[in-house]
């Protein structure tokens, strides 16, 4: 059978784990048998810059662009026809002839505290080693621990498991969407708050990147979750208005309910001294530009932030 969909992915086993979700997604879209899935709609494995450097911060190397370029570059050769991202991962601008097509529905987007000795994130004691590589949860646990020792911690999740099984920290944060898909909820000690921890912008969701011209085919519209998309979108407004990058420590977070949706953002100083947070909310969510008036939210909050904080940037 010759391939239908091609979908490009990092060989990560997270990413491996997600880009198989959705193979399987599509196939039922598609109306393809299990049988014949793995020959119509095929992984393709590209290895990363993001994947190949393990040990330096991303924003020493370029940014969490380096998750996402061979792969774009993939699509826009066609060697594949959607690539399947961590939506986190992506950054604000696409490149001329791909899009973001569709925005599966969304898992946890709270981050976790995993532990060998400790039962909760209060529980660390004074000077103890606390393994994250991203800005954001640095400053976030600062903000509230001043005390912690933070220490740079890359790699895919398992070989974070082991440094932290090995001792070699006392305690790491990690996406409680990635330990769920992964199936190892087991070693999440606490789920911290969307308060004193505010994702990343679009954490928990997936981004399915096609060509532009691919954005109407019918697989694509089934895969899309209307709410999630929506969410994401103003939480994606905020970064761009923040500049968010691996060189600012910035959350966005939009949960809807009783049809309402209610976005807060914030960035914070690198070491924790400060943080400049925003909330607002969308009432009619039934309108026809209510993907416009989420951006549009997200990029006022997102610069009314913007603007009392001034630049926090981290310089490599």
């Amino acid at each position: 059978m010759a391939p239908l969909v091609r979908i490009g992915t990092r060989r990560s086993k997270l990413a491996l784990t997600q880009s198989g979700m959705m193979q399987r997604a599509i196939g039922r879209a598609l109306g393809v048998a299990d049988a014949d899935l793995l020959e119509a709609v095929p992984l393709v494995e590209i290895v990363t810059t993001g994947d190949r450097v393990q040990d330096r911060r991303l924003m020493e190397i370029g940014g969490k662009a380096l998750f996402t370029k061979e792969i774009e570059e993939a699509l826009l050769d066609g060697r594949v026809d959607v690539a399947v991202h961590s939506m986190k991962d992506v950054p604000a601008d696409q490149p001329d002839g791909l899009c973001l097509a569709a925005v599966p529905p969304r898992e946890d987007a709270r981050d976790a505290f995993v532990s060998e000795a400790f039962a909760t994130f209060a529980d660390l004691p004074a000077g103890a080693r606390l393994g994250t590589a991203s800005l954001r949860r640095q400053a976030q646990a600062l903000a509230l621990r001043p005390d912690l020792q933070i220490e740079m911690l890359r790699g895919n999740v398992d070989t974070r498991l082991r440094k932290l099984a090995e001792g070699e920290f006392d305690a790491i944060l990690l996406a409680v969407s990635g330990l769920n898909r992964l199936g190892f909820e087991g070693v999440i000690r606490e789920r911290l708050s969307l308060d004193d921890f505010l994702p990343a912008p679009g954490q928990g969701a997936l981004a399915l990147q096609t060509r532009t011209e691919d954005l109407a085919a019918d697989w694509v519209a089934a895969l899309n979750d209307p709410m999630t998309a929506l969410a994401v979108t103003a939480e994606r407004g905020a970064m761009t208005a923040l500049e968010g990058s691996c060189r600012t420590a910035v959350g966005a977070h939009a949960m809807i309910a009783d049809g309402r949706l209610r976005l807060t953002t914030e960035m914070l100083a690198p070491d924790g001294s400060a943080r400049w947070r925003r909330a607002g909310e969308l009432g009619d969510l039934s309108a026809g530009d209510v993907i416009d008036q989420a951006r549009a939210l997200g990029l006022r909050l997102g610069a009314e932030v913007q603007a009392a904080a001034g630049d926090q940037r981290v310089e490599s």
